[in-house]
């Protein structure tokens, strides 16, 4: 029998909608690399002004973008990017900045609120010595993935901000650190705290903005800042790659992203929300959630019992037995069995991400699931 999927892993399975194709289908191209493309310029345009930055770069990737980010604030080999422990730049990126950059990323632990300490970060910063590598830049990840989607405070981005430009000493050679953005679900960041997200990235040299997870376009990232800053993200992009000619038909996808997407992500939020009341209300010892953290559309889900964990949560959650489906565990319509998939890794926790295409059915769909394993995990660990 065929199952009805539910794919959970991330929100970049999410797919382009109706609009989003037809937009690509009719959109006006040129070479991009020459600067003719007039819908990736609309994009980088539009993108910029809602950051108010006064220029931005479309590149296929958020990857890309970080590294290029990187490669101009640390433009000096032997330079330092400080970064949290739990970042992306850091974890998931290839360790590209030392890789092809020649940047060495210094770590400071995540707090789980996505944030680190400040004063930590004040002491990590290398003074003038020639012993040591030069600190160019910090890097802040908003929402926080591995932390669970966290919104970084507005007042913690204040008061770092506030040390970076105010601390005389904490500019080595007489240059000031730069900050950048890892705003990869930063719209999300916006929706929570219903502020433009202008304001977020107010006190950042760059931010780069991803429009291929919950935003759902098919590819792509934009990065913004400074015109000078942009001519040479500009520059090097070409270096590595991602020239991409008439890449209007992505960009387009990208500009109804922005317009139709953006406004609903608080949807998204309220559907993760509702997964996690229905967990907090089971009250299992062994599948958990911290409701009061929850805030965008990631939702870690704890399995404190190292007899059943993560993987193993996952693993259960991708089958359909017979007795769920006696049970009545099915999607109703076609008594088709329901398979969720989720995130697991070599994580303490198993990671659920919500977008457009998880409608308020298949919300329902997935907290019946969940609730069936978790009263079967329950029986079977008190046994």
């Amino acid at each position: 029998m065929s199952h009805y999927v539910i794919d959970l892993r991330s929100d970049t399975v999410s797919q382009p909608t109706a609009e989003m194709r037809q937009a690509m289908f009719v959109a006006d191209v040129g070479d991009d690399v020459y600067g003719e493309d007039p819908t990736v310029n609309a994009l980088e345009q539009k993108t910029a002004k809602l950051f108010e930055k006064e220029a931005g770069l479309f590149v296929p990737s958020g990857t890309m973008g970080n590294l290029l980010a990187c490669m101009v604030h640390c433009h000096q080999r032997g330079s330092e990017a400080i970064v949290g422990d739990l970042s992306h730049v850091f974890l998931y990126e290839q360790g590209s900045a030392a890789h092809i950059a020649g940047i060495q990323l210094a770590t400071i632990p995540n707090k789980a609120d996505g944030t680190f300490c400040l004063e930590a970060m004040r002491r990590k910063v290398r003074l003038e010595d020639d012993h040591e590598p030069i600190t160019s830049l910090v890097v802040v990840e908003n929402t926080h993935n591995i932390c669970g989607g966290k919104v970084i405070p507005l007042e913690w981005l204040d008061k770092l901000a506030a040390l970076v430009n105010g601390d005389k000493q904490l500019q080595p050679y007489g240059k000031r650190i730069a900050l950048h953005m890892d705003g990869a679900r930063v719209f999300n960041a916006a929706a929570a705290l219903q502020v433009p997200v202008a304001r977020i990235a107010r006190d950042f040299d760059s931010v780069n903005i991803c429009l291929s997870k919950g935003l759902s376009a098919p590819v792509g990232s934009v990065l913004v800042g400074s015109e000078a800053f942009i001519r040479q993200a500009r520059r090097l992009r070409k270096a590595l790659g991602g020239g991409m000619r008439q890449a209007g038909i992505l960009a387009a996808a990208g500009i109804v992203a922005l317009d139709t997407i953006v406004p609903r992500l608080q949807e998204d939020h309220q559907r993760t929300l509702r997964i996690a009341e229905a967990i907090h209300k089971a009250k299992s010892p062994n599948v958990t959630v911290d409701l009061a953290t929850v805030q965008t559309n990631i939702l870690l889900i704890h399995l404190p019992n190292a007899k059943f964990g993560a993987t193993a949560f996952a693993e259960r959650c991708s089958k359909v037995t017979p007795e769920e489906l006696a049970a009545g565990v099915h999607a109703a319509h076609k008594e088709q069995g329901i398979k969720l998939e989720v995130s697991s890794r070599d994580w303490e926790f198993a990671r659920i991400v919500l977008y457009h295409q998880i409608s308020d059915a298949d919300v329902d769909l997935v907290i019946k699931k969940f609730n069936y394993i978790i009263r079967e995990v329950d029986a079977r660990l008190a046994a």
